[in-house]
């Protein structure tokens, strides 16, 4: 594992940058003040840039530059706008990716390339209002019917709930199942009769709509479930370990720009007799701030090494995922500290990334659950082995 960035990766972060700085943060206040979905704006262009197609191969529309390029991209647009950094992960990681790994030919050529393109907005469907993080507990149902599969369920907190084309949509497909009766399936929501969706009102931005997907009696092909019945637990493991991720990504964008609204006001600002740069208290606080964002970036570059590799990520990404999300709530609220009263207003960015920060400690997974399972792989390794090291990133140290 190295630290230096390839000539390709650096200019592809020089793109993303300029875009995000030029396209997307002069405009981010307004577009949500009016609720606006910038889809030809921001969605379009980006993947124009290629911004969508990180990990998919040529053939389907991308240019396979592997999970770095992912995160690299997603934390510069994260660092303007955190909530239209998520079309990234929706399109790549969210859709396009699970058909790429598991759907037949013919799926993959009908639908990667749009979401590569943007001309589908795409979604993923698994969390259910009464389930929560226990994801076996959904109660969403496919049955089958012959030549095609009947689906019926509700799904919450889904992003582009109401603006997505195409979904990956998560149900049982045995009766009173568990765990290894689930299955992923594709489908497609406009146009279609049985579907519904409608936004949820939430903290944060709307840039990113949120919101539910309510199927009833909807048919779907028969050849569109993916992986094989019974087996949607296999994407879970290839898709959630990058998308937690691309997540973590977002959040060191928006701790980085804290952190250096931090200092800028510390040295900028005088009061008894100083500069707040100069004042031990305020030291601490950036200290404290700085070591956690290089702790951030060095967890989640091993992770996305593991990954790349091929190697067993999941401890990796859970304790990356746990560690970034409350790193940035301790950053985000330092910043806020040290502007005071202008920190709490909106005035300055601070107050709506403290409304994302608390988001990210249950996304994807609640803060809990993760450290069960982070306890769960650590009790396992010292079982086998007689040692932790394994559950610690098995590093050369």
């Amino acid at each position: 594992m190295h630290f230096e960035l390839s000539d390709e990766l650096k200019a592809l972060v020089q793109v993303a940058r300029e875009f995000a700085a030029d396209k997307i943060a002069p405009f981010v206040e307004q577009w949500d003040k009016d609720h606006y979905f910038p889809y030809e704006e921001v969605v379009k262009p980006m993947a124009a840039l290629g911004f969508l197609g990180t990990v998919i191969p040529e053939e389907y529309g991308g240019n396979d530059m592997g999970w770095l390029a992912t995160m690299l991209v997603t934390e510069e647009i994260a660092r303007a706008c955190s909530s239209l950094r998520v079309q990234i992960n929706m399109e790549t990681v969210g859709c396009a990716f699970p058909i790429l790994r598991y759907g037949s030919e013919e799926l993959k050529r009908k639908y990667v390339p749009k979401l590569v393109s943007a001309e589908y907005l795409g979604g993923f469907a698994i969390t259910e209002p009464t389930a929560g993080s226990d994801v076996a507990g959904m109660k969403s149902r496919a049955e089958d019917q012959g030549d095609h599969w009947l689906l019926n369920g509700s799904k919450a907190w889904i992003s582009n709930a109401s603006l997505a084309d195409v979904i990956i949509y998560y149900a049982h497909t045995d009766r009173g199942g568990r765990g290894r009766s689930l299955s992923a399936f594709v489908v497609e929501l406009k146009n279609v009769e049985g579907v519904s969706t409608a936004d949820w009102h939430k903290m944060g931005t709307h840039l990113s709509p949120t919101g539910e997907i309510i199927l009833e009696n909807v048919r779907v092909p028969k050849e569109n479930i993916l992986a094989g019945r019974g087996q949607g637990h296999l994407l879970g493991q290839a898709r959630l370990g990058p998308a937690r991720l691309a997540h973590c990504m977002r959040w060191i964008g928006q701790a980085e720009v804290a952190l250096d609204m931090m200092v800028d006001r510390a040295l900028n600002r005088y009061a008894h007799g100083s500069s707040l740069a100069e004042k031990q208290g305020i030291q601490w606080m950036i200290a404290d701030s700085t070591m956690e964002l290089y702790q951030c970036k060095l967890m989640v570059l091993h992770a996305a090494y593991r990954i790349d590799r091929g190697e067993d990520f999941r401890s990796e990404v859970s304790m990356a995922k746990h560690f970034v999300a409350n790193a940035l709530n301790r950053i985000v609220d330092r910043a806020i500290q040290v502007h005071g009263a202008l920190g709490y207003s909106l005035d300055t960015p601070l107050a709506r990334m403290a409304q994302h920060a608390r988001w990210a400690r249950f996304a994807d997974g609640a803060d809990e659950v993760h450290q069960w399972r982070i306890a769960q792989r650590t009790i396992e390794a010292y079982r086998r082995d007689k040692s932790t090291r394994m559950a610690t990133g098995n590093l050369p140290l």
